[in-house]
């Protein structure tokens, strides 16, 4: 491991301006409020997360669609996703049209 002593920067502090959604994340958002089971049990928090991407696209980064897939989790479910501590991110290359993503919310273990 290598630690670096900097604060890292929020986005938030990154852009000045306002942000808005675009159209594309506002029919995602609500294609995923409608599709995402309606209950699961949500652990209390710290939480770790598991997410699983299959993209189509050999360009996609693998980290692109953390964020806003976290946050519409966040708003179906009612967590904060600020007590998010430890998250693992797995890809995986799939037929165009056979785009998905696999999540799952955890107690974070206070064992290390």
């Amino acid at each position: 491991m290598h630690k670096v002593k900097i604060k890292p920067l929020s986005v938030n502090d990154a852009w000045r301006g306002r942000r808005f959604k675009t159209p594309e994340y506002t029919k995602y958002e609500r294609a995923l409020m409608f599709i995402l089971p309606k209950n699961i049990d949500i652990p209390p928090p710290p939480y770790q997360i598991f997410l699983k991407f299959g993209f189509s696209s050999a360009s996609s980064d693998w980290d692109n669609c953390i964020k806003t897939t976290q946050d519409c989790l966040a708003k179906k479910y009612k967590f904060n996703d600020k007590l998010i501590r430890r998250g693992v991110v797995e890809t995986e290359m799939v037929k165009k049209g056979e785009e998905y993503f696999e999540f799952n919310l955890e107690p974070l273990s206070t064992k290390v």
